[in-house]
């Protein structure tokens, strides 16, 4: 009964998290990331029973299958749901509380080459952007959020929000009412005053400030897409 259950959470995150779900055939028959997760509860059992060279092999075939990498040693909480899922790496030593919601290209690495703790624990309801690292023993509280493409090596606490490389806090959001208070940042604040230097300076030599760099005039004095354009013709 406690699998059937664990199922039916699995399944009805996926739904609840992804707005492309419709229906619950569709997320068991189609989802990798729903197949990860249930190869990964057959591999950690057998792992957990000292099994040994079996729990490797289902989570080889796991990885060929879905693209999904997850140790069998890795604790997996309920609910989780790996979003696309490609290029998800997540290791041995890994703890992952209920309700998270992981992107393709996440990667929960180690730091260390002990056997010891040497991957990252994450709290209930953490949401890690794509190709985000989290990397270390750090501990990643709950309902908190990683921006994609970040690289998180320290703590991060409830409900932070955390960009950038290396990662650091940006906002506070309340689980509760979604509402959110952000931080200073110096470096937006920083590059801000400096485009802002930029365009007086333009006006004092030109009289009047650039376009933005991705439109640009044509001889005729059309404005058009410089950058970024496309013919309908390509492929």
């Amino acid at each position: 009964m406690g699998l059937i259950t664990d199922l039916k959470s699995d399944i009805d995150a996926a739904r609840r998290r992804d707005p492309a779900a419709r229906g619950s055939l569709e997320v068991i028959l189609t989802y990798p990331g729903f197949h990860a997760r249930q190869l990964h509860r057959l591999a950690h059992a057998i792992y957990r029973a000292r099994i040994p060279l079996l729990p490797r092999l289902v989570s080889h075939l796991s990885r060929a299958l879905t693209g999904i990498e997850i140790h069998p040693g890795a604790t997996v909480g309920r609910s989780l749901f790996i979003d696309h899922g490609m290029g998800v790496v997540i290791g041995e030593t890994a703890v992952i509380g209920d309700d998270c919601h992981l992107y393709q290209g996440v990667t929960l690495g180690g730091t260390s080459t002990l056997r010891a703790k040497r991957h990252p624990t994450l709290g209930q309801g953490v949401t890690i952007g794509a190709n985000a690292s989290v990397i270390g023993a750090v501990v990643v509280g709950d309902n908190a959020r990683i921006g994609a493409g970040s690289v998180v090596v320290s703590n991060v606490p409830a409900n932070a929000t955390v960009v950038g490389v290396p990662g650091h806090i940006v906002a506070f959001h309340d689980p509760g009412n979604e509402t959110m208070v952000r931080l200073p940042d110096p470096e937006w604040d920083r590059l801000h005053i400096l485009e802002e230097r930029v365009r007086e300076l333009e006006e004092k030599l030109f009289g009047h400030s650039h376009p933005p760099l991705d439109e640009a005039e044509d001889g005729a004095g059309n404005t058009q897409q410089a950058v970024g354009a496309s013919n309908e013709g390509d492929a």
